[in-house]
């Protein structure tokens, strides 16, 4: 058996590869050709949620980066007039819609798309896209299950594109330089971190089954996810809640976190075990439709016995340390311990309740010499666009690699949690340790014709 840490040695990713059920493109990259300065055409698709973020960040980045959004996609057509709105406002005209993502692959003028679909098309989107030669930023988790997140990898190396996952924390300044911090020994040596994700969420409501909207394409939407039949509370952000289409919010708002936790302990690896625990609180199952957890515990244990932990409140709940932390991360060291915030972040030193280093000391050290300054809040996006100019995956702030590794944590907490006890992970070989039983949950039965398989 090959090990999977060979894979990422060797670039080109092992002899499995890819069978996407007759649907594939050209291999060929037209972003090639492109220069330092030229024009970079983008396409958004997914306009709910975060696909709105997605297209303000492009907009903001026409003159700064030189990008041009030529391209909105949904499956639910009723969101292009007012997705489009802004764009003709900024360039003047109104941008092309469609519906059906292999149409903007096929796009030769399209450089780049970015991916902010449900989880559950995130890896088949990747792959159509690195197929069709366009380089991709993909919302997190990277995947909907683990298998997808090595897929991804092997799409982006064989097909030379860079992939950009979504966990925009590794280009903001203040947690770059925290992150430095730690890995500087700043705390003294990392043994333990956690993860914080704290957001009360109320009951979403049941309803029957029923017929789709004429804006709908909803056999389209469905995707890689088993048939059934229409319903209201599946779809518009509640696909979040069901293990079809996606990874409750241990593995929505948890793969920023998980992120930043792997980070500060510099874990570029698998952990050995995973124990997951929870439920679902303060909400009838008799008049709510969810699946996933509200409330979930995950401990992981890594080969040198260092620990992450992740917590998932999703009731009211008070916030932790001194920042408070509803959303963010909490290390602890030999020496100390640090607290971060979003990009606040504080340092004690032992037993001392006064910080000795912190944010505001870092902020003017914070962005490296060189660089060039983008709108706030799109450094992760300029960061990809700067990346498909340099053509170096290594200049990603978090390539495919990194968010597969950390998309793959949430992901295993899930299978503890549903399957009710601790596994063992061989991360060499992205396998349980004798349990079939849990090999099963690392990828699914797709859909045909949506499939990802195992050949080329």
């Amino acid at each position: 058996m090959t090990k999977r840490r060979d894979f990422i040695k060797t670039g080109v990713l092992g002899t499995a590869g890819l069978a996407i059920g007759g649907l594939g493109f050209s291999a060929r990259s037209y972003s090639s050709i492109l220069g330092a300065n030229d024009r970079i055409n983008m396409a958004v698709i997914g306009l709910r949620g975060r696909g709105g973020d997605h297209i303000n960040s492009w907009l903001a980045l026409k003159e700064n980066r030189n990008v041009y959004l030529k391209t909105i996609c949904d499956v639910d057509e009723q969101f292009f007039a007012e997705k489009g709105k802004p764009i003709q406002e900024k360039n003047g005209v109104k941008p092309v819609t469609e519906w059906d993502m292999q149409k903007v692959f096929a796009d030769k003028e399209i450089h780049a798309v970015s991916i902010a679909t449900p989880n559950h098309w995130h890896a088949l989107a990747t792959i159509w896209a690195c197929q069709a030669g366009k380089h991709v930023f993909v919302e997190k988790p990277a995947c909907h299950n683990l298998f997808e997140g090595r897929k991804m990898i092997e799409a982006s190396r064989k097909y030379n594109v860079r992939v950009q996952t979504g966990t925009q924390n590794r280009s903001i300044p203040n947690v770059l330089a925290a992150m430095k911090f730690l890995h500087d020994g700043g705390i003294g040596e990392v043994f333990m971190a956690k993860g914080n994700c704290y957001k009360p969420r109320d009951s979403f409501g049941i309803a029957k089954d029923g017929t789709p909207p004429d804006t709908l394409h909803y056999d389209r939407w469905l995707g890689p996810a088993p048939y059934r039949p229409y319903n209201e509370k599946r779809l518009h952000y509640n696909w979040h809640w069901f293990w079809d289409t996606g990874n409750g919010d241990t593995g929505n708002q948890g793969p920023h976190q998980f992120d930043i936790a792997r980070w500060g302990l510099n874990k570029n690896e698998h952990p050995v075990s995973v124990y997951s625990t929870g439920g679902i609180f303060g909400i009838d199952p008799d008049e709510c439709a969810q699946e996933t957890p509200n409330t979930q515990t995950s401990i992981f244990k890594y080969t040198d016995g260092k620990i992450l932990e992740f917590e998932t409140r999703g009731r009211y709940t008070n916030g932790e340390s001194s920042l408070d932390i509803r959303i963010g991360n909490t290390f602890y060291g030999t020496e100390g311990y640090m607290e971060l915030n979003e990009g606040t972040w504080k340092a004690f030193r032992k037993r001392e309740k006064e910080p000795f280093a912190g944010s505001a000391t870092a902020e003017k050290k914070a962005e490296p010499t060189g660089y060039l300054a983008s709108p706030g809040g799109t450094e992760h996006y300029a960061n990809f666009i700067d990346a498909i100019r340099s053509e170096k995956n290594e200049t990603l702030h978090a390539d495919i690699i990194e968010g597969h590794m950390s998309s793959s944590l949430p992901i295993l907490a899930n299978i503890s949690y549903r399957l009710g006890r601790e596994l063992r992970f061989m991360g060499d070989y992205e396998k349980f340790a004798n349990d079939p039983e849990a090999d099963l949950m690392l990828t699914r039965v797709y859909r045909k014709p949506y499939v990802i398989g195992n050949e080329i």
